[in-house]
């Protein structure tokens, strides 16, 4: 895993979770890139920590949700000001707690894909989860 201080990507992971009517987990970035655009929720992994770990404790920072991290969807890589970031997105099982956004996230909702398409989203997350087969119906 790369520190902050060596070259390379950073690794991050990310989340797709839905609710029990199929509904989408995404969250507005409060910070750059892409502050105030909607995707789903995830972050860096830390320093001498899994995936599994990192996407289960990012979705709780961000969302307030418990989830248990499943397959995985992708692996995408954004390129960001100053720094290479590798995302893998899992699939992720929502196991309990109460949604509201904190940490980076300026806000967290549950959407169908139509209003989903209806918000400022991060660049290719739409063609994204549509490849994955995960966008709600």
């Amino acid at each position: 895993m790369r520190t902050a201080s060596e070259p390379g990507p950073v690794r991050g992971v990310g989340g797709v979770v839905h609710d029990d009517r199929g509904r989408l987990l995404v969250v507005r970035r409060g910070r750059p890139p892409y502050e105030g655009h909607w995707s789903i929720p995830g972050g860096r992994v830390e320093p001498g920590e899994d995936d599994a770990a990192a996407v289960v404790r990012e979705l709780a920072e961000e969302t307030g949700l418990v989830v248990r991290a499943g397959e995985l969807l992708g692996v995408v890589e954004l390129g960001a000001p100053g720094a290479e970031i590798v995302v893998h997105d899992y699939r992720c099982e929502l196991v309990g707690g109460t949604l509201a956004a904190g940490d980076d996230a300026s806000a967290a909702a549950w959407v169908t894909a139509a209003e989903l398409r209806a918000l400022p989203t991060t660049p290719r997350l739409l063609p994204l989860l549509t490849a994955w087969g995960v966008l709600p119906d």
